[in-house]
């Protein structure tokens, strides 16, 4: 009798993934070809997902209404080069990430107000003490740990990143992740686990601090 030997389950996606998965790749192939009806049915699909993925990074619902309809707009324009190597949603997660973290970027960017500033009417205000979060080294340091987690997880290798994004941005669960990426989930697990890793690697020393 030959010895078995243990092996992994790949996930077996559902008949209705399946069919939504041919639903998507149709309209997909028609909006390539120009057809904006078939475009419009993939942003009814999509769009409160987005919406959702971008209020997290911004925390502005109207803010975030404004980069969802510029996913969109960039997604229509940039269709024709979209190739399918990832599920549509995918790539769209990637153009509307990217362009919340321009906005998030453009407010570090931004001249500090004085809020605070003294003016002809605020003699009789009792002067108010900026408080530790807001002190210039707080500011510098927590500007720094921003950018050193965006650098960590640009620095990951694809698969890791992108497993991380859809489980803590997108709050995709395993089984869903591991549709996503066409891996078992015990892969998917592995995935997110070193990610977090690399990124705990950067943040420890800040924590210190």
């Amino acid at each position: 009798m030959p010895e078995l030997h243990a092996v992994t389950a790949s996930p077996i996606p559902s008949p209705d993934a399946e069919r939504l998965r041919a639903e998507e790749a149709l309209l997909v192939a028609k909006a390539q070809q120009g057809d904006s009806r078939a475009f419009d049915l993939l942003v009814r699909r999509y769009q409160h997902r987005v919406a959702a993925l971008v209020t997290r990074f911004l925390r502005d619902p109207e803010e975030a209404l404004d980069v969802t309809q510029e996913a969109f707009v960039k997604a229509w324009k940039a269709l024709p080069r979209f190739r399918g190597d990832s599920a549509f949603y995918t790539w769209l997660y990637r153009i509307a990430v990217n362009l919340a973290k321009n906005v998030l970027e453009q407010r570090t960017r931004r001249p500090l107000l004085m809020a605070n500033a003294p003016s002809a009417d605020d003699d009789d205000l009792p002067d108010l003490e900026p408080s530790h979060i807001d002190t210039p080294e707080h500011v510098a340091l927590r500007d720094e740990l921003h950018a050193s987690v965006i650098q960590a997880m640009r620095e990951l290798p694809d698969e890791l990143r992108t497993a991380l994004q859809l489980r803590e941005l997108q709050g995709m669960s395993y089984e869903e992740i591991a549709i996503e990426m066409n891996c078992p989930i015990g892969t998917v697990r592995s995935r997110i686990f070193r990610a977090r890793e690399a990124v705990d690697r950067v943040v420890q020393p800040f924590m210190r601090s």
